[in-house]
């Protein structure tokens, strides 16, 4: 693209955005379509029984969770087809690298119950932020409802303390899930607080607050 102009790409934007926020909440709702799901991750610490209603569901909602961090390597496409280099920061490829290349090896290697609850925060996450993007993809009139950004960062980074006291009671109760997925939630979860703390406490001592595209590289996915 260094010699090309940049696509505009509005209406691809705003199907992808659109498909983002309902395949998102489906992924959230997928544990809560087995009976007793959430009743049997916190009352016996994630045990489930091999080839169990859960085990197959969590297998099952594992691999739509990978494929989903496929899918969303077109955000750094996007990025540069539009030509928003200055988008594609560290944050950005170490978080689409990380989480597509590790949901491979969860499933492949190392599944855990304890990749049910950190799925279902998220894609709830996700939900509200694709949500936002749809709406800033849709045009310069759509930018007045765009007033809550700000509070996007902040439901990121209280995602990431959700996940660490949840993934903290694991490691206290001594839960029967493989302990090296709960360490390496930790270290990750511990890096993208520091990183997405860091990005809000540069982004928001400045005037100007920073717009849609300012923030889309934060993502938890």
């Amino acid at each position: 693209m260094k010699k090309r102009r940049p696509f505009n790409i509005s209406n691809v934007l705003v199907v992808y955005n659109a498909y983002q926020v309902i395949f998102s909440a489906w992924l959230c709702m997928q544990p809560f379509l087995v009976e007793n799901a959430f009743q049997m991750i916190f009352k016996t610490c994630g045990t489930f029984a091999p080839r169990s209603s859960y085990t197959i569901a969590l297998a099952r909602g594992a691999w739509w969770y990978f494929f989903s961090k496929v899918i969303e390597l077109l955000d750094t496409i996007f990025f540069v087809l539009r030509k928003k280099q200055s988008q594609v920061t560290f944050l950005h490829v170490y978080h689409h690298a990380n989480t597509m290349f590790f949901s491979w090896v969860y499933l492949k290697f190392l599944p855990g119950e304890q990749g049910v609850v950190i799925g279902v925060l998220n894609s709830a996450v996700h939900v509200v932020m694709y949500l936002y993007y749809l709406i800033a993809a849709l045009g310069p009139k759509y930018q007045k409802y765009l007033w809550w950004k700000k509070y996007l960062t902040w439901i990121q980074l209280t995602q990431f303390c959700i996940m660490l006291v949840y993934l903290a009671s694991v490691i206290l109760l001594d839960c029967k899930m493989p302990k090296a997925l709960t360490f390496f939630f930790v270290t990750n979860v511990v890096i993208f607080l520091y990183l997405f703390t860091d990005f809000y406490r540069k982004a928001y001592r400045k005037k100007n607050v920073p717009t849609s595209e300012d923030i889309k590289y934060v993502k938890v996915d």
